[in-house]
């Protein structure tokens, strides 16, 4: 199979449904050589089974493509670490991580227990973090060693990270975590040949049914704007060589659209030359927010 990602190795994690499972065909079918990596948990994390990971695989060659599938728990510094291995060993080289894995359990903030948000912060911050932690180590090796290296990071934030969404506060504050460590990565890691972008999708998934029910489900526009597959062009573009110049931005991919974040700026300032007296603050304060934008609705509100 041809096409812009010929020749590339990608990492897809959570690939075995949803809009992980849209990414690793579409990565295939521009020619990457995929690691489809998927627990095969329920919506909310509990249970587990390859069969999800195995039928994309074996989907990806009968297309004529080529893919091996994993089972390693993203959040398992040991366990990814291997997944890197075996994904160089097994395949060659590595190319692509895109971080996609993750579950929920909403809850309004007032009703969050510990175990919920900590399950939720671990799947996706800690999950980000593992898989590019490792290879960042390989891309970094192979600098060290005079090699040229051409590589992404592709992470999955959300409107609900950039936004806010009332009733998942764990998911949000995770989705803003890695939305923040997409412009560290960026910064972080060019001097290796290594970008790094975050997409925030939007598409009919198990976790957005369930947040948003019939919400998700109409199709317009002709075609079915909430198709996960819609997602990946843009995913697979950059996992592509020609994405190079592009780095340390947030991305919203929905149906056919693509909107740049623009993330937070220092808009309105005021600077008195010295310390404030507390009393004076309130009417500096009200200036400021007459000249500032107005804020973004939160999800649910």
């Amino acid at each position: 199979m041809t096409g812009i990602c010929e020749g590339r190795v990608a990492i897809v994690t959570g690939a075995g449904r949803g809009i992980g499972r849209a990414h690793a065909l579409e990565l295939a079918r521009q020619g990457a050589k995929v690691v489809v990596n998927d627990l095969g948990v329920s919506n909310d994390g509990e249970g587990g089974s390859r069969g999800p990971a195995d039928e994309v695989v074996d989907e990806i060659r009968s297309m004529g493509g080529a893919a091996i599938a994993n089972g390693a728990d993203v959040a398992d510094w040991k366990q990814t670490e291997e997944l890197v291995r075996q994904t160089v060993e097994e395949l060659g080289r590595l190319d692509v991580v895109v971080n996609n894995a993750g579950f929920v359990r909403d809850r309004m903030f007032v009703s969050c227990s510990e175990e919920e948000w900590d399950a939720v912060i671990r799947v996706h911050l800690k999950g980000h973090f593992c898989i590019s932690r490792h290879a960042a180590a390989y891309w970094r090796a192979q600098v060290k060693a005079g090699e040229k290296v051409d590589a992404r990071i592709i992470n999955t934030s959300s409107g609900a990270g950039v936004l806010g969404s009332v009733g998942q506060s764990s998911y949000s504050a995770a989705k803003a975590g890695i939305a923040t460590l997409t412009l560290v990565q960026a910064a972080e890691l060019r001097r290796y040949g290594v970008t790094a972008n975050a997409i925030c999708p939007i598409a009919r998934t198990r976790m957005t049914e369930g947040a948003f029910g019939d919400a998700m489900k109409a199709p317009e526009r002709g075609f079915d704007v909430n198709d996960p597959a819609n997602v990946s062009p843009f995913v697979a573009w950059l996992a592509s060589s020609e994405s190079a110049e592009v780095t340390g931005r947030v991305w919203e991919v929905f149906g056919g659209t693509i909107t740049a974040f623009d993330g937070y700026r220092r808009e309105q300032t005021v600077d008195i030359g010295e310390r404030w007296n507390a009393a004076d603050i309130g009417e500096a304060v009200a200036n400021l927010l007459a000249k500032a934008q107005p804020l973004v609705k939160v999800y649910g509100t």
